[in-house]
């Protein structure tokens, strides 16, 4: 099975621990990047990916995660970031705490935030990091009750 680069963007729509969710699969490449930003007023968590076996564009996620957490649609609120460090099968892929490192994201100190190591071919990661955002996402709820 190929997995190829978003060009765009998709929409799916899935269900986990009784909550639904609706994703917004946004390309990354940087002619789309653009499109990011009409999503994040209606938000309520965000995953973000990123590829940990390119070290050279690790640079660009960091530069453009930066953007994001300063728009003004995300920078005040308290909300849940899952990373995943993805392709970690691969044997150039950095772990996913050199993949925290490079991305600071030891300074992001407003928002909860997880990342895990991940494998889109074969699923690994991806379960255990939806189950952290649900969890967060559940608790705002009942917070907010």
């Amino acid at each position: 099975m190929e997995i190829v680069p978003t060009v765009g963007f998709n929409v799916e729509r899935f269900r986990m621990k009784n909550l639904s969710f609706t994703a917004f699969d946004m390309s990354g490449q940087g002619r789309y990047r653009n499109l990011w930003e009409h999503y994040y007023a209606e938000a309520q968590g965000i995953i973000f990916v990123i590829d940990s076996s390119d070290a050279l564009r690790m640079v660009v996620a960091k530069d453009e995660l930066e953007m994001m957490l300063q728009h003004k649609d995300i920078k005040d609120r308290n909300i849940p970031i899952l990373f995943f460090a993805n392709k970690m099968d691969l044997r150039e892929a950095l772990s996913s705490v050199k993949v925290s490192q490079a991305l600071g994201l030891d300074r992001l100190k407003n928002k909860p935030w997880h990342i895990c190591a991940s494998n889109a071919l074969s699923g690994e990661g991806l379960g255990e990091g939806v189950e952290w955002l649900s969890d967060q996402l559940r608790s705002i709820v009942q917070n907010k009750n």
